[in-house]
């Protein structure tokens, strides 16, 4: 690629394309949301995530900022800012993936295998750890209320006028600011 900018309007590009939904916020290429499905064969089948994203000025050298909007029980995503502990995504990133493998690998993988030693919702690693059945209960329960395509869009007026960047405090990272919200 012959420069950051460029490459950051292929891989946007790229991933509109895709069978992804994504809504661009203020008509720009820096920041934008993704409609995500949990993936097959998981407790998170049949969700629907909105997952909000931020490209840093040094994109593709430095990762994108990614958050679930709506609520999800994950031990490596946060309850309430819906921030990701990813190491892929936040220590170990490189030019060489886009934001297709972030939604096409990386989420997928989280979902599909939660690092309960490394959380960032400490009740899910718990319950994860302690009892795998009530928390398979706990995140089918999470997907029913808060991760059907109907309540995304019931509640994307008070998304936008909510949003803020957030801090991750907790997962050890080399990005300062990982996107995403609190849910009301």
């Amino acid at each position: 690629m012959s420069s950051p900018s460029k490459r950051r309007e292929m891989d946007v590009m790229k991933l509109m394309m895709s069978d992804y939904t994504v809504e661009t916020i203020n008509d720009g290429l820096n920041e934008f949301n993704v409609m995500f499905n949990g993936p097959k064969d998981s407790l998170y089948e049949g969700g629907v995530w909105k997952v909000h994203v931020e490209l840093p000025d040094g994109y593709p050298y430095k990762s994108p900022s990614i958050g679930f909007i709506n609520k999800i029980f994950h031990p490596n995503v946060d309850e309430l800012s819906g921030s990701v502990c990813l190491d892929v995504i936040n220590q170990s990133w490189s030019p060489m993936f886009d934001l297709l493998n972030v939604f096409e690998v990386f989420l997928p993988q989280l979902l599909l295998y939660p690092n309960a030693s490394d959380p960032l919702n400490g009740d899910a690693a718990s319950l994860m750890m302690k009892d795998r059945e009530q928390y398979e209960l706990k995140v089918k329960e999470y997907c029913d209320r808060y991760a059907k395509k109907e309540n995304i869009d019931a509640s994307a007026a008070e998304d936008e006028s909510d949003e803020e960047d957030i801090s991750d405090g907790h997962c050890t990272s080399s990005d300062d600011e990982i996107a995403g919200h609190a849910d009301p």
